[in-house]
């Protein structure tokens, strides 16, 4: 940071990126000019085959170039190892270090042709061995040169261009913000930014087609993007350098905590309620949240058996045209449902695998063992369910008989509005009190799908008022504070451990990146010892390395404006500096309305040693929380495990089987601590 400027362009890349693929290729060329030197001393005095004059003038020249390109190499390397992420003053050389290792590539391409013809035409009546050191050395530069070509094209930034930047005695951003000049720029860099982000998005999107939901997802994930990184002038490898610090942080905090405390019974259950009862219902429920999912899931959690269970069922089940919508032809997806869930063909009300952007899979079936009519939901499994998921801006979503402000995430609310319309409109859910009218509904989902679940229930609560729904791992972002409290009534989620999308929001978002900037902005490390002992902690553990965290009032006033390079493209304060210098949470960046996660909630968190063997039996424990507890995100190996739905149910059922070793010791009383 700032990305480095280099042929009149500011790339996605630093002056301090160079230490690692700047060593790596300096380990292959010397090896390279060993190896020439071998030949060549063989080979010296008695070139005697066919074009000797042409492989001796190879040889030499190869020699040369290796041993520039060698020395250029060293210099970079070194250079680009120089100071710290924010101070790039000692590395100000290294676009004329570039200059002339991108001037060393025309010598080694010529010199790569000229092998190449030598090989061709004159290397018939010569050694095998020299042929083949010559035909290795020629195809070793064409493979440098194409990877360098690729790793060009990754770190090219379409929004590079440099632009004119204020006078440095006027402070960064306000010149700009102050003329219409300025505003113009703005806008129009807003514009060119979310542009860029939508080209993006159709690319990779490709394969979709190009309708008026899939435009509206695009233009909105765009806007969405362009905003949230266009105020900093990170690189990709400056947020993984933060990452790795604030990691080594955090669990220096949770370190230093008392692990004594006792931690009070949360407000958002009643003191009393049935903790245990609620974990057996959650289990058996996350049983059909995730069967939802299909075969994909099923043979990933059972890669011996599964296969072989699915293999003759797919081409022997055989489900009508108006109970399946959208499946597959073989009828595997409803085969999995089957096995997991263990119901009959007969206790299946509808089966909808229809996926569109905003319209997402669900079944509707009968529990008897619950005496229950379920909706399950599934989750997030393709690409338009992940377009359906970054759709995260608010939506109003006005419910009766609920005081405040209602709104909720765009995509999700959308999702939860189609499998509305057909449970209501196309008659499912009155098929299915026809057929068991004393049954209870339940309705149920995992990450995506339990998140279009809880707004579900939201909207299926006035017509049925003794509805339930569990949640589990559903994303943060996703209900405003008087939906959340409404659904207290009726939805129970539940997240294990460190799961990243209970505490993905927007506002969480802009706090993650407040922290990454001010611990690496604070860091008094050159980037490559952070990532090397990261990825050192993070594969061994230890102790979190000491980097200082505070910053002194001089740094502190520096850091109140936007965090810009001096090839920065955009200038304009964001909301995520107003507090840079303090560790609260996002109430003090209010930019975006604040979401929450819906109804109560039922943390499961591991019991024991955060890192433990590979074979080593985990113990879970599980707790009342509530949606301030998720107001930060953690950063951890876990965050992305946690949220697998395989996982959160072995979780579930490794509390409900080990209740007699997992309940607290009888000398903290219920009223004190609700907990397995």
């Amino acid at each position: 940071m700032p990305g480095m400027v280099v042929f009149g362009r500011r790339w996605g890349i630093a002056s301090d990126d160079l230490v690692f693929p700047g060593s790596f290729e300096l380990f292959i060329r010397i090896l390279w000019w060993i190896g020439t030197m071998v030949l060549f001393i063989y080979h010296k005095g008695h070139f005697e085959c066919n074009g000797r004059a042409v492989l001796h003038s190879y040889l030499v020249g190869l020699l040369v170039v290796l041993a520039l390109i060698i020395l250029s190499l060293c210099a970079i390397v070194y250079i680009s190892a120089q100071g710290t992420i924010t101070n790039p003053g000692p590395r100000r050389s290294m676009p004329v270090l570039v200059y002339l290792r991108a001037v060393l590539y025309v010598p080694e391409l010529v010199w790569a042709c000229l092998g190449a013809v030598w090989v061709s035409d004159d290397g018939r009546g010569c050694d095998p061995a020299t042929v083949g050191a010559v035909i290795s050395a020629v195809v070793a530069s064409w493979i440098i040169l194409l990877f360098t070509a690729v790793g060009v094209v990754f770190v090219f930034d379409p929004l590079g261009n440099p632009r004119p930047q204020p006078p440095a005695m006027e402070p960064l951003g306000v010149r700009d913000m102050q003329s219409s000049e300025g505003t113009q720029f703005l806008s129009t860099a807003r514009s060119l930014a979310v542009k860029v982000w939508e080209s993006r998005l159709r690319l990779l999107c490709c394969c979709l087609p190009q309708d008026e939901s899939s435009r509206a997802a695009f233009s909105s994930i765009a806007q969405l993007f362009s905003s949230f990184f266009s105020d900093t002038d990170l690189v990709p490898s400056d947020i993984a350098a933060g990452l790795a610090l604030l990691h080594q942080e955090q669990d220096k905090m949770e370190r230093s905590r008392d692990p004594d405390v006792v931690v009070p019974h949360s407000p958002s259950s009643p003191v009393g309620e049935d903790l245990e009862g609620e974990l057996e219902k959650a289990t058996h429920w996350m049983q059909f949240a995730a069967a939802a999912y299909g075969w994909p899931l099923y043979i990933y959690s059972n890669l011996f058996t599964g296969p072989c269970k699915l293999s003759g069922d797919c081409c022997r089940s055989r489900v009508a045209e108006d109970e399946i919508v959208g499946g597959d032809h073989l009828g595997c997806h409803f085969s999995s449902i089957l096995q997991t869930t263990g119901l009959q063909y007969r206790d299946f009300i509808h089966v909808s695998f229809h996926n569109q952007i905003y319209e997402i899979p669900f079944f509707v079936a009968l529990d008897h063992k619950r005496e229950a009519i379920l909706v399950a939901v599934r989750g997030t499994l393709s690409l338009k369910d992940v377009l359906t998921d970054l759709s995260a801006e608010c939506e109003n979503l006005p419910i009766e008989g609920v005081s405040g402000a209602c709104y909720a995430h765009k995509g999700i609310s959308q999702a939860a509005g189609y499998v509305y319309k057909r449970l209501v409109n196309d008659g499912i859910l009155n098929q299915a009190f026809s057929i068991a009218p004393e049954y209870k509904l339940v309705i149920t989902g995992h990450s995506l799908g339990a998140g279009a679940a809880s707004v579900l229930a939201i909207l299926l609560r006035n017509s049925f008022p003794t509805l339930q729904c569990y949640a589990f791992s559903p994303p943060g972002g996703l209900l405003s504070k008087a939906l959340a409290d409404y659904s207290k009534d009726f939805v129970v989620s539940v997240v294990l451990g460190k799961d990243l999308v209970p505490r993905l929001s927007i506002p969480n978002m802009e706090d993650l990146k407040r922290k990454l900037l001010k611990i690496v902005s604070n860091c008094n490390k050159p980037k490559y010892r952070i990532l090397l002992q990261g990825c050192w902690y993070e594969l061994f553990g230890g102790d979190p390395d000491d980097c200082p965290t505070e910053m002194d009032n001089r740094r502190e006033q520096e850091l109140s404006q936007p965090l810009l390079g001096e090839e920065s493209l955009i200038i304009r304060h964001s909301s995520s500096y107003q507090s840079l210098g303090s560790d609260e949470s996002p109430a003090h960046t209010p930019a975006h309305l604040p979401l929450f996660l819906p109804g109560r909630i039922l943390h499961i968190t591991e019991d024991g040693p955060t890192r433990r063997s590979c074979f080593s039996q985990v113990r879970y424990r599980a707790d009342w929380s509530n949606e301030m507890a998720f107001r930060s995100i953690l950063i951890s190996p876990r965050m992305l495990t946690d949220h697998m739905p395989d996982i959160v149910l072995r979780a579930l059922g490794t509390l409900t089987k080990d209740k007699p070793f997992s309940l607290c010791p009888s000398s903290l009383s219920d009223s004190q601590h609700n907990a397995i």
